[in-house]
């Protein structure tokens, strides 16, 4: 099956996001915002579970029970990502890197799972990293998954609604041209939360108290 050529310009903007955040999480290298690559370090333990303020929701493991305000721990195995059943609290709450890290690789295993894969698995079935290495290498799997779900798509599958059932959204109401627009904005804006949580993490004053 030939990619469509009007999945070019999303796939691109996918690769060069993935890119940029997957290089701003490993290193040695990242690009400074002006073309010009700068040294980066790999993404410490430290900075994954840093907690920036009072009552941030993270990743934990279980038997410690779900964070301040949250209800629920999701994922597979022994960790879990802090959640609440139904309406969200409000105003929301902080989120950690490893939150965000985790959000973000669900979004693409499950789209990937509802879209070319056996449309079964929940957020309970997704690993969670416990620590800095195994979130980038769960990232990572998941990306790839989610790409190959978009090599897949010809210009059929791009008009069809309800080509990716993906549950916790809209995405069986949509064109699956406008699911992959989704995608490429999640991982923006992600990315771009965790690569400011790195610079905070990095400028942070001393402690206070």
């Amino acid at each position: 099956m030939a990619t469509s050529a009007r999945l070019d310009p999303l796939l691109a903007q996918f690769d060069f996001a993935y890119q940029r955040l997957r290089d701003r999480l490993a290193g040695p290298m990242m690009d400074s915002g002006n073309g010009t690559p700068i040294k980066t370090g790999p993404l410490t333990d430290e900075e994954y579970l840093w907690e920036p303020v009072a009552g941030c929701w993270s990743v934990r493991p279980r038997v410690d029970g779900p964070g301040p305000r949250a209800t629920r721990l999701l994922g597979g195995g022994d960790w879990g990502r802090d959640s609440a059943a139904g309406e969200h609290p409000w105003p929301p709450p902080f989120t950690t890197i490893a939150w965000r890290m985790t959000h973000l690789s669900e979004m693409l295993a499950l789209r990937a799972e509802y879209t070319v894969g056996g449309r079964s698995l929940t957020f309970d079935d997704c690993p969670v990293g416990t620590d800095a290495a195994s979130a980038v290498a769960i990232l990572t799997s998941a990306a790839q998954a989610w790409r190959g779900a978009l090599l897949a798509a010809d210009d059929t599958a791009l008009d069809t609604v309800g080509y990716c059932t993906y549950p916790y959204g809209s995405d069986a109401e949509e064109p699956f041209i406008e699911v992959a627009w989704w995608m490429n904005q999640e991982l923006l804006h992600h990315g771009a939360e965790i690569a400011l949580l790195r610079d905070l993490h990095r400028d942070r004053g001393p402690a206070v108290g």
